[in-house]
């Protein structure tokens, strides 16, 4: 399995060639079925999504980590479309962990190319990829991918399932397969003649799957391409649903942790009597991993713990990065005004040419940077953890639930056998719980406690002060405009730190990552632009800050940098901001469909009385094409964002709800970051402690939306992140066209006051 991870991380890195690609035998060896481990008596299983109870009882299996996105629904209706029953009439399950549940979409979206790019070495090397990453056997939520994974996946799994049933039906209603459907339990053919699936369901399962497998057609669809009841709203609204926080197990005990506030550094001194004299404390642990120093606090319940942990006396080893928010940021300052050239992600034309004959009144430079970010999950990082009789069991809210049973097995020094993952709803990702540490800590409390459970919470500061941010980025961006007032040349460097080398040395700190990293760049070099000559370079900083996936990663600040400049040219043109667009769209008709149809809900045409402006944005991210309208208005206390027109071409809507819902999710999500959001750093210390001091936008503040879903892109797009990236720079170039202010960098706050 450590060389299998490698080699995921290796395809992450864009290291994609011949090399790779792994032999035949071992590539289409499929992995058991993770449900005939632990069937009960009677029940029957024909692959890992689909499971009958002994009474008939229809579970469908979802492995992907619900996090409020509401991919439960959508998968069990992937699955419920093709047996020919309602999602009313079927269970629904959280997938055990399992590298049958692998994501392939998740690694073809980290190769090294634009979804743009359809060249021979573009499409081999996901060919390449596509055979790897069954042998991968990554169950990870991520990307934007879950759909996309699951799509023929879960679809095949319930055509097997229903063909199965009705070829054992069959024979019992002398009636072909072909006339036959459900009623709950049972299957009924045209006469009325019935029998009950439990009935049937073993020699159903005994029977071979047949070469070939009909799926319906999505003109017969009466489930996809609707919008469903959530399968989770009902455990959800009633308290039943049970996040990793409310895990609770017999002769339970609670832990926290105190890691070093200065990431990456040491322990000088220590005293933890005091700690230890707190009523309730059991055991203080030293915790020293690559994932930082610090201790764990196990108790007989949560405040003792948390109160022993402030108790604890001790002196930390200095961070391995600068020591404040100024010296970090010249770092990146000096960056993009130094020689250093990075790789070229995007170089059509002859870019140097370009601007080596120039008039010095035809080119335009500008920087733009953007800082640090936490995740702020609305649940802190938790888990629960039990080592007795050589097995960890963890309940955690996690999204990488593969990865964590073989980073836990071998901090322990077991065997990933003897590691059961239980994964619970998760209050939040955002790719945080993609991480690690939160398990890995629970477990080594776990060591420590006796055979006995741990919970482990976090507090909200200590969350804060130890995520793995969404790196800081500047750029200097320059064009050169033609004779005719449209860009002849663009040529953007961007500077941030890799986030894959970050995660690479907190997973597996043995074993080098290189090659360049799409992730520096995406979002302005895969961008549908056609200028002659254009040029996009990542040059990666070496800023020993831990950085990991935020919401649309690298797309969540080239997306402010590459929208902000094209209004900045569009502006200098004197050309209108979508009319610019839409010109240099004009050789992917996608994307001129999704600006023009947002240029027409949006009212983009029809003047605004005074105090009230616009901004437009666009970003195709996650094989989606995405444009919003923001709507700004001045009052008494600041701006206020009133409106959101968004356009999202998704090439096909499974639950227009989910969808819709989603999009105004990464709206606000990308706008709370926009508007307020930063973490900066004092004596090498994150200053930002709880939601006081890192809010996102309250119900209040949120403004109106209008969301239009088109359908015209034959691939299938992501849908849990596309309305990120544009939201930041419609904002900004909103406040541009309201208060005169071209501001190029973010928070917004920082020279603008919002109500």
């Amino acid at each position: 399995m450590g060389k299998i991870l490698r080699r995921t991380f290796l395809i992450g890195t864009g290291l994609v060639a011949g090399g790779l690609a792994v032999g035949y035998y071992a590539a289409s060896r499929p992995w058991p079925n993770p449900l005939e481990a632990d069937l009960a008596p009677g029940e029957e299983t024909f692959n890992p999504y689909v499971k009958i109870g002994a009474d008939g009882a229809i579970t469908i299996i979802a492995p992907r980590a619900e996090m409020g996105q509401g991919v439960h629904t959508t998968l069990a209706a992937l699955v419920a479309e093709e047996l020919g029953v309602p999602l009313s009439a079927v269970a629904v399950d959280q997938g055990p962990t399992s590298p049958a549940y692998y994501n392939l979409a998740v690694l073809e979206q980290g190769g090294p190319f634009s979804e743009l790019d359809t060249s021979l070495m573009a499409e081999t090397a996901r060919k390449a990829t596509r055979a790897f990453g069954p042998l991968a056997g990554m169950q990870i939520t991520g990307s934007s991918t879950s759909v996309r994974d699951a799509y023929d996946k879960m679809r095949q799994a319930g055509a097997v399932a229903r063909t199965l049933l009705f070829a054992a039906a069959q024979e019992r209603l002398a009636t072909p397969a072909s006339k036959l459907q459900f009623d709950g339990a049972e299957i009924v053919a045209p006469s009325g003649r019935r029998v009950g699936i439990a009935s049937i369901a073993a020699e159903a399962a005994a029977l071979p799957v047949p070469d070939e497998i009909v799926l319906k057609d999505p003109a017969d669809w009466t489930l996809l391409g609707k919008t469903q009841q959530r399968v989770d709203l009902v455990d959800k609204v009633t308290g039943a649903a049970e996040f990793g926080i409310d895990v609770d197990l017999p002769d339970m005990l609670y832990g926290t942790v105190l890691m070093n506030p200065k990431l990456g550094g040491g322990i000088e001194t220590v005293s933890t009597s005091f700690a230890e004299a707190v009523p309730g404390v059991v055991k203080i642990v030293r915790l020293e991993t690559q994932l930082g120093s610090g201790f764990g606090v196990i108790a007989e319940n949560t405040w003792a713990a948390f109160q022993a942990a402030e108790a604890i006396e001790v002196e930390w080893g200095d961070a391995p990065y600068p020591s404040n928010t100024e010296s970090i940021m010249r770092v990146f300052r000096d960056t993009i005004e130094g020689p250093w050239k990075g790789s070229a992600w995007r170089d059509d034309g002859d870019v140097d040419f370009a601007f080596g004959d120039a008039p010095p009144d035809s080119i335009f430079e500008a920087d733009y940077e953007v800082p640090f970010l936490a995740h702020a999950t609305m649940e802190p990082m938790n888990a629960t953890a039990q080592f007795a009789n050589g097995r960890l069991t963890v309940w955690a809210p996690t999204q990488a639930p593969t990865l964590i049973q073989t980073i836990l097995a071998d901090a322990i020094g077991i065997d990933s056998d003897a590691v059961t993952i239980h994964s619970t709803y998760l209050g939040g990702g955002f790719r945080r719980r993609a991480e690690a540490d939160f398990a890995l800590y629970a477990a080594e409390l776990a060591r420590e406690a006796g055979g006995r459970p741990v919970k482990v919470t976090w507090t909200r500061e200590e969350d804060m002060a130890h995520d793995v941010y969404r790196p800081a980025a500047a750029g200097r961006f320059r064009v050169r405009m033609d004779v005719n007032g449209m860009p002849d040349a663009v040529d953007m460097r961007i500077a941030t730190p890799s986030i894959l080398k970050s995660i690479g040395k907190r997973i597996f700190p043995s074993v080098p990552i290189f090659g360049p990293e799409r992730l520096l760049t995406e979002g302005a070099f895969d961008q549908p632009y056609a200028i002659p000559n254009y040029r996009v370079a990542g040059i990666e900083i070496n800023m020993p800050i831990p950085v990991g996936f935020w919401r649309s990663v690298g797309y969540s600040y080239n997306g402010f940098f590459h929208e902000c400049f094209m209004d900045e040219i569009a502006e200098r043109a004197g050309r209108d901001p979508i009319d610019l667009r839409l010109q240099l769209m004009a050789d992917y008709p996608l994307a001129v469909a999704v600006m023009e149809k947002l240029r027409d809900i949006s009212n983009w045409d029809r003047p605004l009385r005074s105090g009230k402006a616009k901004g437009v944005a666009f970003t195709m991210s996650f094989g989606s094409w995405v444009g919003e309208v923001v709507q700004v208005a001045e009052t008494q206390d600041g701006l206020v964002v009133e409106k959101v027109w968004a356009v999202a071409d998704v090439g096909r809507a499974l639950d227009p709800g989910i969808v819709r819902a989603q999009i105004e999710s990464g709206i606000v999500f990308g706008l709370s970051a926009a508007i307020g959001q930063q973490i900066t750093f004092s004596g090498g210390k994150v200053d930002q402690q709880n939601f006081y001091d890192f809010d996102a936008m309250r119900i209040d503040r949120c403004p109106k939306f209008e969301i239009e879903i088109l359908e015209n892109s034959q691939a299938l797009g992501g849908v849990g992140e596309i309305g990120t990236p544009p939201a930041a720079p419609a904002l900004a170039n909103a406040v541009r066209s309201l208060t005169g202010k071209r501001i190029r960098s973010l928070p917004l706050s920082g020279e603008v006051e919002f109500a």
